[in-house]
């Protein structure tokens, strides 16, 4: 049987959440029965600019399509916080999913979410409960980190039981810390877990 294919889906403006995507697919290759897929969402552009042809990024993650919906057996979203609230060009992308909510591509699939901020404060949990809004009219089975895991109770930066998340401080220039990587690292770990006994049991 092929290994359960976990989506991690994101958008990084100064790279900070890209690279919490990467840790959280260190995490899903833990799982002998999943393998991470990584994929990110284009900038959006001004009015004037919407014509457009969106270049394909050099490196890391190439762009999503729905299709990568259609294959995956699990999702994990991430974005940087946009006044409490997920960025605009993952919010487009999501927007453009009616055809895969229609037909229940998602349904019945784990999902988690990620992000970062560059303030303590800055709407790290307002962010991932808004990622999450989506996943539950798709039908999906929405996780986040239990209190089991001790970086919870440990972490003075990010790391939340709503998903993994990094303070990345107002420069962005943050080091990812000890707590935050092991906590990014268990919830690919867990989706992808989930993810694989869902398949083998189908």
């Amino acid at each position: 049987m092929s290994p359960a294919l976990i989506l991690i889906l994101y958008y990084s403006r100064h790279g900070a959440t890209a690279e919490l995507a990467r840790l959280i697919a260190r995490g899903v290759a833990e799982e002998s029965g999943a393998e991470a897929r990584l994929r990110t969402v284009p900038a959006l552009r001004s009015v004037a600019d919407s014509g457009a042809q969106q270049p394909v990024p050099e490196s890391g993650a190439p762009f999503a399509s729905l299709d990568d919906l259609q294959q995956c057996d699990g999702l994990i979203l991430g974005s940087p916080t946009r006044f409490g609230n997920m960025a605009a060009p993952l919010k487009h992308f999501i927007d453009s999913t009616s055809s895969e909510w229609l037909s229940g591509t998602l349904a019945g699939k784990p999902a988690a979410c990620f992000t970062s901020t560059a303030s303590m404060h800055g709407g790290q949990e307002t962010t991932l409960i808004s990622m999450m809004l989506p996943l539950l009219h798709h039908g999906m089975l929405v996780m986040g980190l239990p209190y089991t895991e001790a970086g919870l109770s440990s972490t003075r930066s990010g790391g939340t039981p709503y998903g993994a998340s990094h303070l990345a401080g107002s420069r962005g220039d943050e080091p990812v810390t000890a707590e935050e990587k092991l906590l990014a690292r268990a919830l690919g770990r867990r989706v992808a877990t989930i993810a694989a006994r869902l398949k083998a049991s189908q």
